[in-house]
């Protein structure tokens, strides 16, 4: 985490965390997973200004990269057909 703000990486975990709870999601159990999704949210805010899915590709376009800002515009169904999202950040509460 040496090279990701610290308090970007705070506020993105409470972020998920109160979206999770917030829509009867888990986060990942996989501390290590969950950590680098985490890290990888705070560094896309850092980095281009808002927290897009560290699991997929920017173009560039803002207007297209949009519905990759986390939650992504995919989440719920991913989670409905996989039990979890792309990113293995949020899971299906069984």
């Amino acid at each position: 985490m040496e090279d990701v703000n610290k308090d970007e990486v705070k506020k993105a975990r409470k972020f998920v965390e109160g979206y999770a709870k917030k829509n009867g999601y888990k986060l990942n159990p996989n501390e290590e997973v969950l950590n680098t999704v985490i890290e990888g949210l705070a560094r896309n805010k850092v980095e281009h200004g808002y927290q897009y899915c560290p699991c997929r590709l920017l173009t560039g376009d803002k207007e297209v990269d949009k519905d990759k800002i986390c939650p992504c515009k995919w989440h719920k169904e991913e989670i409905e057909e996989d039990g979890q999202c792309h990113c293995q950040l949020f899971f299906k509460n069984k």
